[in-house]
């Protein structure tokens, strides 16, 4: 019987690799979590809105739908056993023209398919009711959508990782793995103190360097490694009260869910993301997006003050597809897609990533057969 280090090396302590973590060490599993940066959660997971999703635009049968109703349920649960702050405050999807109406039915149906509770379609005046402010000729609300603290989520996840003997390695970036005769891998872990190490399974959840880690797993076939494309969406900070209670969104955009607005834990409005394709992890917010930023928020809410948005922060998705092309499901590709036992490899895990976290992990469990 061969001897490893550990059960499980997770690749990636981004939200989506601790909860793998996380499942995994629920199942009795000795785990370490690899993470090239010197804190969790750097990447992807720090960089977004925040946003608990309902689960209402995916297709019917795909991983996303599934995955974030369940990890949402899942979600709200781990929080409150953990006292990890969170507003279940509810989301408007509004109908900013008479156009858009069919849009919204499209949704509500999809939303029904994919079991999202309490789903309801708004009159105008219903909707105005709710949040005065507002404009729209109609809207459905999800009263299932909220906000959260991911940091301290994240942080509750690598506690229990502990709290089961597993660990999380920062700064160790990982160089490469090899499949060992017999099952399991070598894996070589980079940084200070470059190390090698054994592990029974493997599972690469590193967000924007999922492309580049699985090029560096010996037997990887490289013809299925599916082309990155960087995603950058910026946010705007608004000054003054915050507008509305509930996150506010427009109908979804080719691509993403369009710039939205929403209160986060510290009370103030926020908006974005926007969607621009980039060759480089450029973080930075370019001021001069700010007008076409009023021209579309004043669609729904036409009481933005000049002056009141301030640029904030950038993000940059994991997006497995380009301009014009249709976005696809997550890709959690078992060794049925690569043929090495033992691994399962995440590729473009965006929105509704942090919402669908623990369902992640769980299916990874799954797909190991643990």
């Amino acid at each position: 019987m061969v001897e490893f280090d550990f059960d499980v090396v997770v690749v990636g302590a981004g939200a989506v690799g601790l909860a793998c973590g996380y499942a995994l060490g629920q199942r009795g599993l000795t785990v370490a979590v690899l993470e090239k940066d010197a804190a969790i959660g750097q990447g992807v997971s720090s960089r977004n809105s925040e946003v608990v999703h309902g689960g209402l635009y995916y297709p019917t049968g795909s991983l996303k739908a599934r995955l974030c109703v369940e990890g949402r349920r899942r979600l709200y649960a781990f929080c409150d056993r953990h006292h990890v702050e969170y507003d279940r405050c509810g989301k408007l999807v509004v109908a900013e023209s008479e156009a858009d109406l069919a849009r919204l039915e499209i949704i509500m149906a999809q939303a029904q398919t994919n079991d999202v509770e309490g789903m309801a379609v708004l009159t105008k005046a219903q909707a105005l009711a709710l949040e005065p402010e507002l404009a729209c000729v109609g809207a459905l609300i999800s009263p299932e959508s909220g906000v959260f603290e991911s940091h301290a989520y994240m942080l509750a996840l690598e506690g229990e990782i502990e709290a089961t003997g597993g660990a999380v390695v920062l700064s160790t970036p990982f160089e490469g793995a090899t499949p060992l005769e017999g099952g399991g891998f070598e894996v070589r872990a980079g940084g200070a103190e470059p190390t090698v190490l054994t592990c029974r399974y493997l599972v690469t959840a590193p967000g924007l360097s999922a492309q580049g880690v699985a090029a560096t797993i010996e037997g990887f076939p490289a013809a299925i490694i599916p082309k990155l494309h960087f995603g950058k969406g910026i946010y705007f900070r608004l000054s003054g009260k915050a507008p509305f209670a509930r996150l506010i969104y427009p109908p979804p955009i080719p691509g993403a869910l369009g710039t939205h607005y929403r209160r986060d834990m510290g009370g103030q409005g926020v908006f974005g993301p926007d969607l621009s394709f980039v060759e480089t992890l450029d973080y930075s917010v370019d001021p001069g997006a700010a007008p076409a930023f009023y021209a579309y928020i004043r669609k729904f809410w036409p009481g933005l003050p000049d002056g009141a948005l301030s640029p904030d922060y950038a993000g940059i998705r994991p997006k497995i597809h380009g301009p014009g092309e249709t976005q696809p499901d997550f890709r959690l590709d078992g060794a049925d897609v690569h043929g090495l036992p033992g691994l399962v490899a995440l590729f473009g895990i965006e929105s509704p990533g942090l919402t669908s976290s623990l369902a992640i992990g769980e299916e990874v469990a799954v797909r190991l057969g643990l």
